[in-house]
């Protein structure tokens, strides 16, 4: 059968004018959503491709339904301990949404996450924010902010339902499940309260989609909102969010090869910001608060005159004094560090060495003695993938990490930091006749000393794991639980990373049924969708189960291709 003309759309010259030089384009008009013309020919091209490939409809379905197969679609997160609850997220069958709850904790020293059914309600669980309740009646839903205050009382979600990717934020009271009368249109994804709940900080966008403005809401006031920050360099993008002690807000300013961070008290969250070191071509640099000694002090991971990056401590009060600036962490040629992040008695340290990515811990003995030395974290495989997680307290006892290789699925495990001790708490379930390899991967070329030093035992129970990556296993997990570690001097570290939280985004079947038919129910912003072993969410807030700091990173954007 012959095949009808493809659409094709007319030309409609349009001229614009851009650095004093003038472009025509003859298909501005199409972006006149609301013509009619524009509807039709949009309607004639899907119509053109649902007849040139109605042949491929068994095929896809073929396709679809093998996906599918895999997935184990009514599963449940890893719950994450932040302030008084345990959050996690729930998705379930034929739902295309996660559904985000919450249990709370039952003691101070609570640091077991709780054991929670798939597909069966707990005990005293709170569902804070169902996306399949919230997206109903819509033909688009995208979430983008989400932050929960730090009493746990109050939400702050944003939704775009249109498309549009400029979100409408809104504050819900979490004790009635009532959403309150702030309204805030036209914003990005970012938003996060400061430390008292009582101010919520977001971006707004200019006419290109950059994040170029950050603004001051008092929550419950009709009061018009402040303008805290704006960046008119159009190479910047910004963010906001608060250290995970809670102590600094701060606005990270970044381009592909360049940043910059300003601080502010979280005691005063009316106040000015300042700068930590001003921007400086070619400069990358992130930071995090630490109290080393009883003092506070920033860390600085940068790469001045430092291509793998070094990690250098500053006081918090004077970041530029050099007479009082040390190295914690010496660059070095064969190594890369990605991430260091402060907590009351330890650093997490993320690095990529021999082209693997790793973790190690260095410890904050609070003696007088300043930093202890790196501990690399030891895996009894060659190729391996290894990243610290979702650890949003500043105090917490245990360290959260993902693991996996080419023979071992994604596993979450817990790191008791006192003891050494690891947990699994949860490996990916293959659906299907899928069985892992007898065989063990080699590694070419010089083995990762981290590799070498420590054989591990491999034993534990499963339980879960973020956003569809990892899966529930009914069988024994098989991941690392040795004590050992290799240790190094402090002078010699290394980075990597995993996300694992809560997900309010769409279940991997919704996401395979639109790859394979074309159905766009349910999209997430590219801008907004990590690697898998990433733990930097570029353009989005600070979830429950999230890391505490701005919305935006720089490298995070810089790898999603912003």
């Amino acid at each position: 059968m012959a095949l009808p003309e493809a659409p094709r759309a007319a030309k409609k010259p349009s001229i614009r004018s851009h650095h004093g030089r003038e472009f025509i384009d003859d298909y501005e008009w199409l972006r006149e959503k609301e013509n009619p013309e524009v509807i039709a020919h949009l309607e004639a091209e899907n119509a053109y491709t649902e007849l040139t490939a109605r042949h491929l409809e068994g095929l896809r379905e073929t396709v679809f339904e093998e996906i599918k197969g895999r997935v184990q679609e009514t599963d449940l997160g890893v719950p994450t301990r932040e302030g008084g609850y345990w959050y996690y997220s729930r998705t379930a069958e034929g739902k295309q949404y996660g559904i985000q709850c919450r249990l709370p904790i039952t003691s101070a020293d609570d640091w077991t996450p709780p054991t929670i059914e798939a597909g069966v309600e707990a005990p005293g669980e709170q569902v804070i924010f169902d996306g399949n309740v919230e997206s109903a009646g819509h033909d688009f839903f995208s979430l983008g902010s989400f932050d929960v205050s730090a009493d746990g009382r109050l939400l702050a979600y944003a939704v775009d339902l249109e498309g549009a990717e400029r979100y409408t934020l809104r504050v819900r009271d979490l004790s009635t499940g009532s959403d309150l009368g702030d309204v805030i249109t036209e914003t990005a994804p970012g938003a996060t309260f400061d430390a008292s709940g009582r101010f919520l900080f977001y971006p707004t966008v200019d006419e290109s989609w950059r994040p170029d403005t950050i603004w001051r809401h008092e929550v419950g006031t009709s009061t018009d909102d402040v303008s805290i920050f704006h960046e008119d360099d159009d190479r910047y993008w910004i963010g906001v969010g608060l250290t995970r002690s809670r102590q600094y807000l701060l606005i990270e300013v970044g381009s592909k090869i360049t940043s910059e961070t300003w601080l502010l008290d979280s005691s005063d969250p009316t106040g000015e910001f300042r700068v930590v070191w001003p921007r400086r071509d070619g400069v990358e640099y992130e930071i995090d608060h630490a109290i080393v000694d009883g003092s506070d002090r920033l860390l600085i991971l940068h790469n001045e005159g430092a291509t793998g990056f070094e990690l250098v401590d500053v006081p918090a009060d004077r970041p530029e004094a050099s007479d009082d600036r040390r190295v914690v962490i010496a660059h070095r040629d064969d190594r890369r560090l990605e991430s260091v992040e402060a907590f009351a008695g330890h650093l997490l340290v993320d690095f990529r060495a021999d082209g693997l990515s790793q973790i190690g811990l260095i410890a904050l003995p609070g003696d007088g003695s300043g930093f202890g030395d790196l501990e690399i974290l030891g895996f009894d495989e060659a190729l391996f993938t290894a990243g610290w997680s979702s650890n949003p307290e500043f105090t917490q006892a245990t360290a959260r990490f993902g693991f996996t290789s080419f023979v071992t699925p994604s596993t979450v495990l817990d790191l008791d930091v006192a003891s050494r001790e690891r947990r699994v708490l949860k490996q990916q379930t293959v659906l299907g006749d899928y069985s892992p390899p007898t065989t063990t991967r080699a590694a070419s070329g010089p083995q990762p000393q981290t590799a070498r030093a420590c054989p591990c035992r491999w034993s534990g129970r499963s339980r879960s794991r973020l956003r569809g990556l990892l899966r529930p296993s009914t069988s024994t997990a098989t991941a690392p639980t040795s004590t050992a570690s290799t240790r190094v001097s402090a002078s010699r570290a290394c980075r990597c990373s995993t996300a694992a939280s809560c997900s309010p985004w769409p279940t991997c079947a919704a996401v395979a049924k639109w790859a394979a038919t074309g159905t766009r129910t349910a999209r997430r912003s590219p801008s907004a969708t990590p690697s898998p072993t990433s733990s930097r969410w570029p353009i989005t807030s600070s979830r429950p189960g999230g890391r505490r700091r701005s919305g935006w990173s720089r490298r995070a954007a810089a790898r999603a291709g912003c």
